[in-house]
Order: C-alpha cells, then sequence, then structure tokens
C-alpha cells in the first residue's frame, strides 16, 4: 500500500522508530541493484532517512557515482516483521559534514545503539518521496 510522505500514520511512523534491521537498494553503474542491511533512522516530519556508513563502502560509491548532477540517486530502504512492512523511496546524497555526521550517530544511537568509531563515517541521507508498506 502507497502513502503520502507527508502524511504518514502515526503507526508507521511508530514502526520507523522500533528496532529493526533494515536493507538499503543502491544502483551500480550498469543499473543492477546492490542490497546491504543497515540500520536506518526516519525523520517522518522532515521526510528524511539516514544511513551512517564508511565512506569507502560501496553503497556510498554507488549514491556518489550517479548523483553527479547533485539532484540525489534514487535509492530505496526497506525493513520488515513478520507481516509489517514499510518501504521508504527517494533520492539519497552523501554528507560529510561534522553537523550532518553528528546528527546522524545521535539518531542511529536513539534507535540503536551508539556507533562505534569510525573516522572515516559519512551520512546517506535520503530526501523521501515515496512510502510503502503495511504497518
Amino acid at each position: 500500500m502507497a502513502f503520502d510522505p507527508s502524511d504518514l500514520s502515526s503507526a508507521y511512523s511508530a514502526f520507523w522508530a522500533e528496532r529493526h534491521l533494515c536493507t538499503l537498494t543502491t544502483l551500480r553503474a550498469d543499473g543492477s541493484p546492490h542490497v546491504v542491511p543497515v540500520g536506518v533512522t526516519f525523520d517522518p516530519v522532515g521526510g528524511l532517512a539516514r544511513v551512517i556508513s564508511s565512506s569507502t563502502s560501496r553503497k556510498v560509491r554507488n549514491i556518489a557515482e550517479a548523483s553527479t548532477s547533485g539532484a540525489g540517486a534514487p535509492v530505496a530502504v526497506c525493513q520488515v516483521d513478520g507481516r509489517r512492512w514499510a518501504t521508504l523511496e527517494g533520492r539519497a546524497v552523501v554528507r560529510e559534514d561534522t553537523e550532518s555526521v553528528a546528527l546522524a550517530e545521535r539518531l542511529y544511537s536513539e534507535r540503536y545503539r551508539p556507533p562505534r568509531a569510525n573516522p572515516q563515517r559519512v551520512v546517506i541521507e535520503i530526501a523521501v518521496t515515496n512510502a510503502l508498506g503495511h504497518a
């Protein structure tokens, strides 16, 4: 079922606050999907999902290579828990600035646990354009 990402139900938003392992799908240069497990935080008010990562990861490189125009790369994050599932689709950019990284680490700590130290940490920031699911 599709939802308006600017008008999500409290149940849908609450599902994104629960601790669940997620997947991130990016596209390789040849257009094939690259799917990896990640932790995702979602700000339904701001319409942003965030994934922390190392700057050298394939997912970060896929996004950087696909978003040379500045519009961001098409991506999707998904989580599932039994019959409940939720997918957020949007355009992703990689943020390296200290403020963005610190905010993403704080949000990750709230949903999951404090992340390990990583001097190469960056943030994949997704401007959500579509929301799907059954929560």
